[in-house]
């Protein structure tokens, strides 16, 4: 028997095969980027005209950013997880080091001087904010604690070996590690130089990101830690 006898014959097209995520229907759209563009640079203006169009979006309808988006994301999360115990150890040395909580507390209420260069170096420059400055900032902070121990070291010497009183020890000091610490900002600004020219669009972020974040950091830090010293130690 014919099948035209019993039935209607009809072409309809339907999709091979159903893609889900997560149990939901799925469709991913892709693109490229244009060279001179970066994925972080591309979402700032994505993300917002996406907000926009989901409004008017069928009830069930949503999206999800995947791609760099979604690796940065779970990047950082990940590093975000142990940044605790890492903070927690560099305390734990600090008060090793120095036998005191007003030491480490100076020296850590300097870390965020670095943040002020970073901002204005990444705005200066039209860069985004992604997983490799972020990076940027992590390796910033280890490089400004170091300075401040150099300095507060120094003024501890100072008056401990050759019984100065605090202010007469807090300028010896940042007169002696003046040029040390300037020195240490001036190699490493230089030697990144490099990698901000031709690192493109990934690796340039990072030390744009060092790079400015060391400059305001070390001018700040010759004048707050010796303030803060002085206000944290000064017997009145």
């Amino acid at each position: 028997m014919p099948l035209k006898q019993v039935a209607d014959l009809k072409i309809e097209w339907q999709a091979t095969k159903i893609l889900r995520r997560d149990l939901t229907r799925t469709i991913s759209v892709t693109s490229e980027l244009k060279s001179g563009y970066n994925a972080a640079e591309i979402m700032t203006h994505l993300a917002p005209w996406l907000e926009e169009q989901q409004k008017t979006w069928p009830s069930g309808y949503a999206y999800k950013l995947g791609g760099e988006a979604e690796e940065s994301a779970k990047n950082i999360g990940a590093i975000m997880a142990y940044l605790p115990l890492s903070f927690f150890l560099i305390v734990l040395l600090l008060i090793g080091q120095f036998n005191s909580l007003r030491n480490p507390l100076i020296i850590l209420l300097t870390i965020p001087l670095g943040s002020i260069g970073v901002i204005f170096g990444l705005l200066f420059t039209g860069s985004s904010f992604g997983f490799m400055p972020f990076l940027g900032v992590i390796a910033l902070a280890g490089i400004v604690i170091n300075n401040a121990i150099v300095l507060i070291d120094r003024i501890q010497i100072e008056m401990s070996e050759f019984h100065r009183a605090l202010q007469e020890a807090i300028v010896a000091a940042a007169q002696q590690r003046f040029r040390p610490i300037m020195l240490t900002t001036a190699t490493t600004t230089l030697g990144l130089v490099p990698l901000w020219i031709g690192g493109g669009v990934i690796w340039a972020p990072m030390a744009i990101a060092i790079i400015f974040g060391l400059l305001f950091a070390t001018v700040l830090t010759l004048l707050v830690v010796p303030v803060m010293y002085a206000l944290f130690f000064l017997r009145r």
